[in-house]
Protein backbone atom coordinates (compact mmCIF):
# COMPACT_ATOMS: atom_id res chain seq x y z
CA UNK A 1 0.00 0.00 0.00
CA UNK A 2 1.12 3.56 -0.65
CA UNK A 3 0.28 6.39 1.56
CA UNK A 4 0.43 9.93 0.42
CA UNK A 5 0.02 12.71 2.71
CA UNK A 6 0.04 16.74 2.33
CA UNK A 7 1.00 19.66 4.69
CA UNK A 8 1.54 23.02 4.39
CA UNK A 9 -1.92 24.71 3.24
CA UNK A 10 -3.39 27.74 6.02
CA UNK A 11 -5.15 30.82 5.14
CA UNK A 12 -3.27 33.24 3.49
CA UNK A 13 -3.66 37.01 2.09
CA UNK A 14 -4.19 37.85 -1.63
CA UNK A 15 -1.13 38.37 -2.92
CA UNK A 16 0.44 36.16 -0.56
CA UNK A 17 2.28 32.73 -0.70
CA UNK A 18 1.73 29.14 0.75
CA UNK A 19 4.38 26.27 0.27
CA UNK A 20 2.65 22.57 -0.19
CA UNK A 21 4.30 19.64 0.61
CA UNK A 22 3.32 16.04 -0.20
CA UNK A 23 4.85 12.70 0.66
CA UNK A 24 4.47 8.99 -0.34
CA UNK A 25 5.20 6.33 1.55
CA UNK A 26 5.00 2.23 1.66
CA UNK A 27 5.78 -0.33 -0.70
CA UNK A 28 6.88 2.01 -3.67
CA UNK A 29 8.73 0.31 -6.79
CA UNK A 30 8.76 3.48 -8.40
CA UNK A 31 6.35 6.84 -9.07
CA UNK A 32 5.84 7.60 -12.94
CA UNK A 33 3.78 10.84 -12.05
CA UNK A 34 2.77 13.00 -9.02
CA UNK A 35 0.89 16.04 -8.94
CA UNK A 36 -1.77 18.40 -6.88
CA UNK A 37 -5.51 19.19 -7.70
CA UNK A 38 -7.97 20.84 -5.97
CA UNK A 39 -11.68 21.14 -5.46
CA UNK A 40 -13.48 24.42 -4.54
CA UNK A 41 -16.80 24.12 -2.54
CA UNK A 42 -19.31 23.26 -5.52
CA UNK A 43 -16.70 22.86 -7.76
CA UNK A 44 -15.39 19.57 -10.06
CA UNK A 45 -11.79 18.54 -8.64
CA UNK A 46 -9.24 20.06 -10.89
CA UNK A 47 -5.65 20.00 -11.93
CA UNK A 48 -3.17 22.15 -10.70
CA UNK A 49 0.10 20.80 -11.62
CA UNK A 50 1.87 17.41 -12.13
CA UNK A 51 5.24 16.48 -12.92
CA UNK A 52 6.58 13.46 -13.98
CA UNK A 53 9.29 10.84 -13.04
CA UNK A 54 11.48 12.36 -15.93
CA UNK A 55 10.58 16.22 -14.78
CA UNK A 56 8.50 16.81 -17.11
CA UNK A 57 5.91 19.77 -15.45
CA UNK A 58 2.18 20.60 -16.72
CA UNK A 59 0.33 23.05 -14.95
CA UNK A 60 -3.18 24.62 -15.16
CA UNK A 61 -3.95 28.09 -17.60
CA UNK A 62 -5.07 29.58 -13.75
CA UNK A 63 -2.14 28.89 -12.26
CA UNK A 64 0.29 29.80 -15.01
CA UNK A 65 3.30 31.96 -13.53
CA UNK A 66 2.19 31.89 -10.02
CA UNK A 67 2.57 28.36 -9.07
CA UNK A 68 5.85 25.99 -9.40
CA UNK A 69 5.93 22.29 -8.43
CA UNK A 70 9.00 20.47 -8.02
CA UNK A 71 10.02 17.49 -6.20
CA UNK A 72 12.39 15.24 -4.42
CA UNK A 73 13.09 11.96 -6.03
CA UNK A 74 14.99 10.96 -3.29
CA UNK A 75 12.24 11.29 -0.50
CA UNK A 76 9.61 10.73 -2.63
CA UNK A 77 8.16 14.22 -2.22
CA UNK A 78 6.80 16.69 -4.30
CA UNK A 79 6.31 20.39 -2.96
CA UNK A 80 3.51 23.01 -4.86
CA UNK A 81 4.79 26.56 -4.53
CA UNK A 82 2.14 28.82 -5.11
CA UNK A 83 2.80 32.88 -5.40
CA UNK A 84 0.34 35.90 -6.03
CA UNK A 85 -2.87 33.81 -4.38
CA UNK A 86 -5.71 34.96 -5.63
CA UNK A 87 -9.28 34.37 -3.49
CA UNK A 88 -10.21 31.89 -6.72
CA UNK A 89 -7.46 29.84 -5.27
CA UNK A 90 -9.32 28.76 -2.68
CA UNK A 91 -9.59 25.03 -2.48
CA UNK A 92 -8.71 21.78 -0.92
CA UNK A 93 -5.52 20.68 -2.02
CA UNK A 94 -4.93 17.04 -2.87
CA UNK A 95 -1.99 15.14 -4.13
CA UNK A 96 -1.92 12.08 -6.32
CA UNK A 97 0.87 9.86 -6.75
CA UNK A 98 0.89 7.17 -9.78
CA UNK A 99 3.54 4.79 -10.31
CA UNK A 100 4.20 0.75 -9.21
CA UNK A 101 4.29 -0.86 -5.71
CA UNK A 102 6.25 -3.52 -4.72
CA UNK A 103 3.93 -5.95 -2.77
CA UNK A 104 2.19 -8.20 -3.04
CA UNK A 105 3.34 -8.27 -5.72
CA UNK A 106 4.66 -5.36 -8.33
CA UNK A 107 1.67 -3.90 -9.81
CA UNK A 108 0.06 -0.33 -10.27
CA UNK A 109 -0.96 2.49 -7.57
CA UNK A 110 -2.75 5.23 -7.68
CA UNK A 111 -3.14 7.03 -4.09
CA UNK A 112 -4.56 10.44 -3.23
CA UNK A 113 -4.26 12.18 0.18
CA UNK A 114 -6.84 13.43 2.39
CA UNK A 115 -6.26 17.16 1.23
CA UNK A 116 -5.28 20.16 2.35
CA UNK A 117 -7.49 23.24 2.79
CA UNK A 118 -6.30 26.78 1.44
CA UNK A 119 -8.16 29.62 1.98
CA UNK A 120 -6.94 33.27 0.55
CA UNK A 121 -8.94 35.60 1.81
CA UNK A 122 -8.69 39.59 3.08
Amino acid sequence: QVRVVESGGGLVQPGGSLRLSCAASGSIFRIDRMGWYRQAPGKQRELVATITSGGNENYTDAVKGRVTISRDTAKNTVYLQMNSLKPEDTAVYYCNSVGMKATPYISWFDSWGQGTQVTVSS
